[in-house]
């Protein structure tokens, strides 16, 4: 009987001290990644240069944003689309048939798109039409504007569609040739003035610039933590041009940055924040002066200005 009960003491031993390593093995992976994702090592010194000036709840389920020409901001959510001066005053706010997922302004016409419809909104908040859908399973996430085309990102079916004014389909970026690498539903798209077209191939961690019949012309990025790199899966989720560049918007570490028409890393806006890191901020700015954020985590409004000094 002696012998059975130290040899049952011995196999609890055995299986404690066994379950005790499992343990410390698990803990210390996770121990040494956050280490290693600590913000002076991701940034490599460099601090955040944008302060949050102004911060305002909109409405409940709040996804896109984009800023016309005279600064002026539209926004768009869960069965809403709502238009502020460039002073945050409101212009005018409508119910919509559908969830707003993406927006875009040229001219005297904001481009606003649900899923799988592209809705063309007067400056005066009246729907004058819409276009759609254009493919089964369709899933816009992005629309840009120029004076010629409109851009239509759609992840479901990873596929741009360049659109003229009329509504007339001129290209589909991504259907023939090597197809497009857009593993989640991020996927991004601007249009430049002299109609050259820059998405985001979110799989591999870079921005293509394309014609618009879908030929790479040039691209930039890979993946990693530090500034200059792209983190976690599926980056750049957001992007907008301005003037001295390209904001980018990362989800995984959720970090707004700039960098320059090459790629190349030029200053943090914003990365030590308390925002959710799976949830990205849409991005919007004209004049690269004030930076508009629309994120869906908390339905605000992020407004950031630069720092002085």
């Amino acid at each position: 009987m002696k012998a059975k009960k130290y040899y049952a003491y011995f196999s609890l031993l055995v299986i404690l001290a066994f379950m005790a390593y499992i343990i410390y093995d698990s803990v210390k992976p996770v121990r040494e990644t956050a280490e290693s994702n600590d913000t002076n090592v991701r940034n490599e010194g460099y601090t955040d240069k944008w302060f949050i000036a102004r911060e305002v709840f909109i409405q409940e389920g709040l996804k896109a944003i984009c800023v016309s020409e005279k600064g002026e901001i539209f926004l768009g959510g869960s069965s809403f689309l709502i238009s502020f001066d460039r002073d945050m005053n409101k212009n005018w706010e409508i119910g919509f048939p559908a969830e707003v997922t993406a927006l875009a302004v040229s001219g005297d016409s904001l481009f606003a798109a649900s899923d799988e419809t592209v809705y063309i909104v007067g400056k005066d908040g009246k729907i004058k039409g819409e276009w759609g859908p254009y493919d089964d399973g369709s899933l816009i996430t992005s629309v840009s504007a120029n004076k010629n085309y409109v851009a239509v990102a759609d992840a479901g079916n990873k596929i741009v569609f360049i659109i003229k004014k009329d509504g007339e389909v001129f290209s589909m970026v991504g259907h023939f040739g090597e197809k497009l690498h857009i593993p989640s539903p991020y996927f991004d798209v601007a249009l430049t003035d002299d109609n050259l077209l820059l998405m985001a191939n979110t799989g591999y961690y870079r921005i293509e610039t394309r014609s618009l019949e879908g030929k790479v012309l040039s691209s930039f990025g890979t993946s990693g933590m530090k500034p200059e790199g792209f983190c976690g899966c599926c980056n750049p989720a957001h992007f907008a041009l301005i003037p001295q560049g390209i904001i980018t918007a990362e989800k995984g570490i959720n970090r707004i940055k700039i960098l320059d028409f090459a790629g190349n890393f030029t200053e943090l806006v914003s990365s030590v924040n308390n925002f959710t890191a799976s949830v990205p901020l849409d991005v919007a700015s004209k004049d690269g002066k004030i930076i508009y954020c629309a994120n869906p985590a908390d339905s605000k409004l992020y407004v950031f200005n630069r720092l002085t000094n």
